[in-house]
C-alpha cells in the first residue's frame, strides 16, 4: 500500500512540474510540433493495427466455427441416374453415426453459391452441375475413410469433402494477419519513441545556454531532465489521444460489407473491442517518458 501511494505521489509530481524547470523546455517550436504530430500519426495508426488485430481473431473464430462440423457431399452422375443416387446417398448419410443431419441443396441455393462467379442468370439446367448435399456433423464426428468406403461402394458418383483441405489454410492465414498487425502495432511504438527521442535531443541542443546557467545554480541533471520527461510525455499523450480520436472516427465510417461483403469487410471494432483504442493514450505516454528520460540524462552527461 505505501508503495503505491509513493509511486502516486511521484506521478502526480511528474504532472505537476516545476515551473523553473519547465523555461529550459520551449513550450512551443519545432520539437512541440514534431512530437505532437508525430504521437497523432502514429496513434491513427495504431487504431487501424489494432483494428486488423481484432477483426482477423474474430475472421480466424468464425471460419472454424462454421466449418469445423460441416461437409459437402458432391454427386456427379447422368442425368437418368442423379435422383436415385442423391436418395442412395442420403440414405447412406442417416445410417451413419456421427451425421446429425444431411439434405440436398435446391437449385436456388446452388445457383446462389455460384452467383459471384457466374452471374444471377446461370442457366442449371443446361449445365452439368453436381449435386451437392449439405453434411452437419455431430460433437463426436464421423469416421470420414468409412463413410468414403461404403459411399464409394453404393453411390460410385459420390464424392465426400469435409473441408480439411481449405479451412485450415485460412483459419492459418487469418492467424498470421493478426500476428502481422500486433507486430505492425510493435513497430509503431519503436517508430514513436524513436521520434520522440530525435526531438528531445534537439529541444536539450536547443536550450544548452539555459542548462548550463541552471547548472551554474546548482540544478542536478536529473532536475533538469525532469523538465523535459514532463513536457515530452504529455505532449505525447495530447497527440496520441488526439490521432486516436481521429482513428476511431475513422474506423467507425467504414463502408459495411453487409451479406455481400468479401475477405476483411469486418475491419473495425465490436462491443468491448471499441474500448481498445483507449489504451493507446498511455500507452503512448509511458513511451515518451522512458525514451525522453534516456535521451535526457545520456544528453547531459555527454554536455557536462
Amino acid at each position: 500500500m505505501d508503495r503505491i501511494s509513493e509511486l502516486t505521489a511521484r506521478a502526480l509530481a511528474l504532472l505537476g512540474g516545476d515551473p523553473q524547470a519547465d523555461r529550459a523546455v520551449p513550450p512551443t517550436g519545432f520539437t512541440a510540433r514534431l512530437t505532437l504530430f508525430t504521437a497523432a500519426a502514429m496513434a491513427f495508426l495504431a487504431v487501424f493495427a489494432i483494428a486488423l488485430s481484432l477483426a482477423t481473431g474474430r475472421l480466424a473464430d468464425r471460419w472454424s466455427a462454421e466449418l469445423a462440423r460441416t461437409a459437402t457431399l458432391r454427386i456427379s452422375a447422368p442425368a437418368d441416374q442423379a435422383d436415385a443416387q442423391v436418395r442412395a446417398a442420403l440414405t447412406v448419410l442417416e445410417q451413419t453415426p456421427g451425421v446429425a443431419s444431411a439434405r440436398a441443396l435446391s437449385d436456388d441455393e446452388e445457383r446462389a453459391l455460384l452467383e459471384p462467379w457466374f452471374g444471377p442468370d446461370l442457366p442449371l439446367d443446361a449445365l452439368p452441375i453436381p449435386q451437392l448435399i449439405e453434411i452437419v456433423e455431430t460433437a463426436d464426428g464421423y469416421d470420414a475413410t468409412g463413410l468414403r468406403a461404403r459411399l464409394q461402394a453404393e453411390v460410385p458418383g459420390a464424392v465426400l469433402d469435409d473441408h480439411t483441405r481449405w479451412r485450415q489454410p485460412l483459419v492459418t492465414a487469418a492467424n498470421r494477419l493478426r500476428m502481422l498487425g500486433w507486430v505492425a502495432l510493435a513497430l509503431i511504438g519503436g517508430a514513436t519513441a524513436a521520434m520522440i527521442t530525435l526531438a528531445a535531443q534537439s529541444a536539450l541542443a536547443a536550450n544548452a545556454q539555459v542548462i548550463r546557467v541552471l547548472r551554474l545554480v546548482g540544478a542536478r541533471d536529473t532536475y533538469i531532465a525532469r523538465a523535459f520527461v514532463r513536457r515530452f510525455t504529455l505532449r505525447a499523450a495530447a497527440g496520441a489521444a488526439l490521432g486516436t480520436v481521429l482513428g476511431v472516427m475513422a474506423v467507425a465510417i467504414l463502408p459495411d460489407g453487409g451479406d455481400a461483403g468479401g475477405f476483411l469487410t469486418g475491419l473495425g471494432f465490436t462491443g468491448l473491442g471499441w474500448l481498445a483504442p483507449l489504451m493507446i493514450p498511455p500507452l503512448a505516454g509511458v513511451t515518451a517518458f522512458f525514451a525522453t528520460r534516456a535521451a535526457a540524462l545520456r544528453t547531459l552527461r555527454t554536455q557536462s
